[in-house]
């Protein structure tokens, strides 16, 4: 694990860099350069190689570290850094030798960007519900399908995509993991989408894709099996990225609070402001201690169970209570916090899909309850 105050003095020298102006909704073009921006100035930090180390797994905790002080300065950055280990975790988890040497020192150094494809139009919490097709054809398969909300779609030049395998039409069976090259025939972007955070996102169509054998990702069948781990290690860092917003948003808050004169004072001495100021900062303490305890359990190898509940926790908290401090921090800019391009204004929307991608706030409640009713442990 790298010391946590190498990472922020590292990020932060990065400020200047990183903290580029808000692209216009709908410019793709903008979206992409800014995008691909924010990937090199990661990369030629060395960030990407806390990520990808080129042995063994990457230090959860140094990736909550990196996650939560990128998310500070941009919201596009923290997307670009995190996308990078999503695109491959499945590779370095389950590819073959020939597979992790093609591509993961090539994500490592920034060369090839790389995005995850698990929603479809039908399936978002339910991955059992995936529609996809992966029908094998000899020494190939033909994949056929749609997948939606695609971060990175248009830009990645490698996916790692679930499809289905198996002779089932639903259900968690049958499901298998593959790296897609983004210049496989077939494979085209149907859409982009426009979102309130802007970022490359969008709509992939698969017709008639094939694809070597070679390059799935384990056995047929343990797709599922393979998601769920890649989930499990990366939910803490989404909590990590909501403590990287909301600390952001307690600094915006606190500095308007001392500036902002009302009444003949600073809105600082009134106390419903203190009282806002006292709550913001201990729902952001108590999420920053469930994430790194999350980040603890997973790199010490502790039971499965107890570190999904942990992950669960961390992302559930975190988010939701980012959620709430960064509402607290427009509420103490009055009209200026909703005004377009500013800081707790552009917070506002880059936050609220936290509570939903990689597991909404209602799928970690199912989670955290089906372990403590099974295991029966508090």
């Amino acid at each position: 694990m790298i010391d946590r105050s190498e990472i922020s003095g590292r990020i932060r020298s990065l400020r200047s860099a990183l903290e580029q102006a808000e692209t216009a909704p709908g410019d793709h073009a903008a979206e992409d350069a800014a995008a691909r921006h924010a990937l090199a100035v990661i990369a030629q930090a060395g960030l990407l190689e806390i990520l990808l180390p080129a042995e063994g797994a990457p230090s959860v905790a140094s990736v909550c570290a990196v996650r939560e002080e990128l998310a500070s300065l941009s919201g596009l950055a923290d997307v670009m850094f995190v996308m990078q280990g999503l695109g491959t975790a499945a590779i370095a988890l389950a590819g073959t030798d020939e597979i992790r040497r093609r591509w993961l020192p090539r994500a490592a150094r920034g060369d090839v960007i790389t995005a995850i494809a698990l929603t479809e139009p039908e399936a978002g919490s339910d991955l059992g519900a995936i529609g996809t097709r992966a029908a094998r054809d000899g020494d190939h398969y033909v994949l056929d399908g749609v997948k939606t909300y695609i971060s990175n779609a248009g830009i990645a030049g490698l996916y790692t995509l679930f499809a289905r395998t198996g002779s089932q039409e639903s259900g968690r069976q049958g499901l298998s993991a593959f790296a897609l090259p983004a210049d496989t025939a077939g494979l085209s972007v149907r859409r982009r989408l426009t979102v309130s955070a802007p970022h490359p996102i969008g709509e992939l169509e698969l017709s008639g894709c094939r694809l070597p054998a070679a390059s799935r990702l384990g056995q047929e069948g343990e797709g599922f099996d393979i998601a769920m781990r890649v989930l499990d290690r990366f939910r803490p860092t989404v909590g990590a990225a909501a403590c990287g917003f909301a600390s952001r948003a307690l600094q915006e808050a606190t500095a308007r609070a001392r500036a902002r004169r009302q009444f003949g004072r600073e809105i600082a001495q009134f106390q419903a402001i203190r009282f806002k100021v006292a709550d913001m900062a201990v729902w952001l303490e108590a999420a920053r201690l469930l994430v790194g305890r999350a980040a603890r359990l997973l790199d010490t190898g502790a039971p499965e169970a107890a570190c999904r509940r942990a992950a669960a926790m961390a992302k559930l908290y975190a988010t939701e209570a980012a959620q709430r401090i960064v509402d607290e921090a427009v509420q103490i800019h009055g009209g200026t916090g909703v005004t377009r391009g500013h800081v707790v204004e552009r917070l506002y929307r880059e936050v609220r899909a936290l509570r939903i991608y990689e597991g909404t706030s209602e799928i970690q409640r199912l989670v955290i309850a089906r372990s403590l009713l099974q295991d029966g442990a508090v």
